[in-house]
């Protein structure tokens, strides 16, 4: 296992998650992130389907977000995940992708300002925690300390479970609103976020869905650089195939 929920220091933090932290809409700021502040929330729509194969099984499903600081609760998004997870046989690797549709619930948009993160986030498995029991790698081949409030196409979290080594790389699609995204690396904790808002302000407006895609790879042992930079190649450039009718 190399997730964690509930962590007693971040009781928000629930193994892989979406949300935006500062925002503003209709001249309030609900805070969907930080949900003990009771400004915002995301809350669970339904499944509306799933499904499994020989190549890949997954599902869909939705989730509102919900504006608190007013007397009556406002939905302000529509979200959708795809999860689809790949059958990959006679190999050390685990890997699944993350999509994520949002949707303005109003003819208002969701102002999201600059901000330290907000978007995917990861929380690492609870004998992770603090500053020694976690190593981070990005593809820029920087650590803990130097990833952060950087920008990379993947970043390796991991650490012991059980005295065994086990990590988890989380890459980022190259189609994403200002890829390769900002990352936000907790000094301390086993917490990890992509996020567009640290390049500054932006919104997803009425009429516009915004698109999120990532890739999980989880594994035991350490990270080989190598195999995951061909593992988000296949990722990045999947092959391409074109009939010739003539």
């Amino acid at each position: 296992m190399v997730s964690d929920d509930f962590p007693p220091n971040h009781i928000h933090h629930h193994g892989i998650w979406a949300s935006w932290a500062k925002t503003e809409f209709m001249g309030r700021k609900p805070d969907f992130w930080n949900v003990k502040d009771r400004t915002g929330k995301v809350e669970t729509g339904q499944l509306l389907n799933s499904w499994q194969g020989p190549v890949h099984a997954g599902f869909t499903s939705t989730h509102a977000y919900i504006d608190l600081t007013t007397k009556s609760p406002v939905k302000v998004l529509d979200e959708q995940w795809e999860v689809k997870v790949y059958n990959f046989p006679n190999t050390k690797y685990h890997v699944f992708d993350l999509t994520i549709n949002q949707n303005c619930a109003t003819d208002q948009p969701l102002i999201l300002p600059t901000y330290l993160y907000g978007g995917v986030g990861f929380r690492g498995n609870r004998q992770w925690d603090g500053a020694e029991n976690t190593t981070f790698l990005t593809s820029k081949g920087k650590d803990r300390k130097e990833g952060h409030a950087t920008k990379a196409r993947w970043c390796h979290i991991g650490g012991k479970v059980d005295g065994s080594v086990a990590g988890i790389t989380i890459m980022n699609n190259p189609q994403n609103f200002r890829f390769p995204q900002a990352m936000r690396i907790h000094p301390t904790e086993p917490f990890f976020c992509y996020s567009p808002s640290p390049e500054g302000d932006w919104q997803i407006s009425p009429g516009k869905t915004y698109t999120a895609s990532y890739r999980f790879v989880v594994y035991d042992g350490a990270p080989n650089v190598q195999e995951i930079e061909q593992l988000w190649n296949d990722y990045a450039h999947p092959p391409q195939i074109t009939i010739n009718m003539e």
